[in-house]
């Protein structure tokens, strides 16, 4: 079996979780989905390189951390870390919010959107020094 890129999904809408997940799983990607903010930065801090891409929601719930905290928190691990942001109602922020060269759906789209949005990033990343 051949290692698959593993792509972080970060979405607490489990209906979203699904939609996101087959997508990327037909788009020839792994997912690891996390349901919080806080478990998307547990599984980064402890990923040691793991993952290629980081898929987030941006609402996550009051009083925690949202998708622009955890894309953020990917950046300072990695700065060329590929985000894709997902919003129903974020996207008009995307520009004062969003990490550099990353890439904002806005809900709903289509699922080859998404798995579009992915390689685009993936195939655009700069290798690491």
């Amino acid at each position: 079996m051949q290692d698959l890129p593993a792509i972080l999904v970060v979405e607490d809408d489990h209906l979203i979780q699904s939609v996101v997940e087959e997508a990327l799983k037909e788009g020839g990607f792994e997912t690891i989905v996390a349901s919080s903010g806080e478990q998307a930065a547990e599984l980064l801090d402890s990923a040691e390189g793991k993952y290629r891409a980081l898929v987030t929601d941006i609402n996550l719930g009051r009083e925690k951390l949202d998708g622009w905290e955890v894309a953020r928190h990917a950046r300072e691990i990695d700065p060329a870390f590929p985000v894709v942001y997902m919003s129903g109602d974020s996207a008009e922020d995307w520009a004062s919010m969003g990490v550099p060269n990353s890439i904002m759906l806005a809900k709903p789209f289509a699922p080859a959107q998404l798995v579009t949005a992915v390689a685009q990033l993936l195939n655009g990343r700069m290798p690491a020094a």
